[in-house]
């Protein structure tokens, strides 16, 4: 498997790393997430940790991406509070994304390693959920 890399895009790094920096506070928010919509604009994010299993930034990104009217998004990052830095997203986060966003690209990496792949070169000969569900009739 050939992994394509894309532009990295530092605005949204840093978004990201400002939520973390300002928003997170303890154990109940610990990384944030920013994404790029197609129309350009950048949504963000931060977990809502809990014992019964949270959900991590990037799966309350999507909710608040929607509840803004940005149903299609281009990239992705999470960055992790004390200045952690840019963090991968877990199996459980990277199958939503490409469940909802096929074509989405994801920022990974750390220091001069930074990278933006596409969440399909995350998730190698995945299940994509679309395409085992019976049409409807």
């Amino acid at each position: 498997m050939t992994t394509q890399t894309h532009h990295v895009d530092h605005e949204l790094i840093q978004a990201a790393a400002h939520i973390a920096r300002t928003r997170c506070r303890g154990d109940n928010h610990t990384m944030a997430a920013a994404a790029r919509a197609q129309d350009g604009r950048i949504v963000t994010a931060v977990n809502a940790y809990h014992f019964t299993g949270g959900p991590c930034a990037e799966l309350v990104l999507i909710g608040a991406a929607a509840a803004q009217g940005a149903y299609e998004l281009d990239t992705i990052v999470a960055v992790g509070d004390r200045d952690r830095g840019v963090v991968p997203p877990c199996g459980r986060c990277r199958q939503v994304l490409l469940d909802y966003f096929p074509s989405l690209k994801v920022i990974v990496g750390e220091g001069d390693r930074i990278r933006t792949v596409r969440v399909t070169d995350l998730l190698p000969e995945s299940c994509i959920w679309a395409d085992h569900q019976l049409d409807a009739e």
